[in-house]
């Protein structure tokens, strides 16, 4: 992530550029931080005092990568509680707060400002030792908090696979959450809608999915849409939710089918461009774990397009969009690595510490804390 030490000689013009270029505020180097993203605030690091300071003031402002649980097979593991915050100023993966029980393949996302997890298959109190289940519980950990907290449990119950977007909201005591999709108690796939109330666990059935999935990609759009893509059973199919107007003051709700993706993808990661596109990456496809990419643009003539293949290939892996980047970390083969792409350079990056493991995590949670 250093800049790169082989530039050319300044010249006499390049001397007065970065002589002045030393004499900017901290604030407009912040600024320009800001404007060149993740990546490029790492760039200016490397540049003069004034821009290191005005990248550090940017960088202390992105929120953490965290990944939580998962499965490792590494020294006979298995299901883990462990979880792991990546500091975007130092790049470094920092120890937070375990789970109160190790589970995996569980919903997780952020809800105002706290850690939220969600089902799972899951080991631990109630579960024969040595065992694991899927589980309705759920827990949270709060801003600043030591430990996880247990949230009363899901009353649509057992389920894994799913995923969860965080509803904005204030009327309610701790949140709301869209649970999408997942594998319920009979192991098949669900086309299910949940709002959860994470105060009381309760779980009112929404408009259903176009197609029954688990282990899929979803996020939320710019303008409030959910877009869902791939999952179980190898599936191209991609569907939107979003509101249609009826009426002058009248919105519906409902599922529209989008166009397919050109690559089946089960265990695909999924995530929003700074752009507004929505990118769906790696997955398994047919007997291939993929590496490649795709991001759906939606206007008037909605299409995919291939998106630059990361450099590992992956599956069941933690995703995020942050300061025109994506950071991928972990998955399956059970890999230890983690990668950014920058939109600005339209690259991607290996980044300088793989997640601190003896072996690699697969099917852990997600969320920018």
């Amino acid at each position: 992530m250093a800049p790169p030490t082989d530039f050319p000689p300044l010249t006499e013009a390049d001397s007065w550029a970065v002589d002045r270029a030393v004499y900017l505020p901290l604030e407009v180097w912040a600024l320009i931080a800001a404007f060149n993203g993740l990546v490029g605030a790492w760039q200016l690091l490397g540049l003069c005092r004034a821009a290191r300071a005005g990248a550090n003031e940017f960088l202390g402002t992105l929120p953490r990568l965290v990944v939580c649980g998962g499965y490792s097979s590494a020294g006979g593991r298995g299901v883990v509680s462990e979880v792991l915050g990546l500091n975007l100023a130092t790049m470094r993966w920092e120890a937070m707060p375990a789970l109160l029980r190790p589970r995996q393949s569980h919903a997780c996302c952020t809800v105002r400002g706290a850690v939220v997890v969600m089902g799972g298959w899951a080991s631990g109190s109630g579960i024969l030792q040595g065992q694991s289940a899927p589980t309705s519980r759920v827990e949270m950990l709060s801003r600043g908090a030591r430990a996880f907290v247990e949230l009363p449990p899901l009353s649509c119950g057992e389920i894994w696979g799913a995923a969860a977007i965080a509803v904005d909201e204030s009327h309610s005591a701790l949140g709301q959450v869209i649970l999408l999709g997942g594998r319920t108690e009979d192991r098949t796939a669900t086309s299910s809608v949940r709002l959860v109330d994470l105060a009381t666990g309760v779980c009112t059935l929404q408009d259903e999915l176009l197609h029954a999935r688990s282990h899929f990609a979803a996020a939320r759009l710019p303008d409030g849409s959910v877009v869902c893509a791939g999952g179980t059973g190898g599936l191209t199919t991609a569907e939107i939710w979003g509101g249609l107007y009826q009426g002058a003051h009248d919105v519906t709700w409902t599922w529209r089918e989008l166009r397919d993706m050109g690559v089946e993808r089960f265990g695909c990661g999924g995530c929003v461009l700074s752009d507004g596109r929505f990118a769906v990456l790696g997955g398994i496809s047919d007997v291939t774990i993929e590496s490649s990419g795709e991001a759906l643009t939606l206007d008037d003539d909605e299409y995919w397009s291939s998106y630059p293949p990361m450099h590992d290939s992956r599956a069941h892996f933690a995703c995020v969009a942050v300061a025109k980047c994506i950071i991928d970390a972990g998955g399956f083969p059970e890999r230890k690595s983690a990668e950014v792409y920058d939109e600005v350079l339209g690259r991607w990056l290996r980044l300088p510490h793989d997640l601190p493991h003896y072996g690699g995590r697969i099917h852990m949670g997600s969320a920018l804390v």
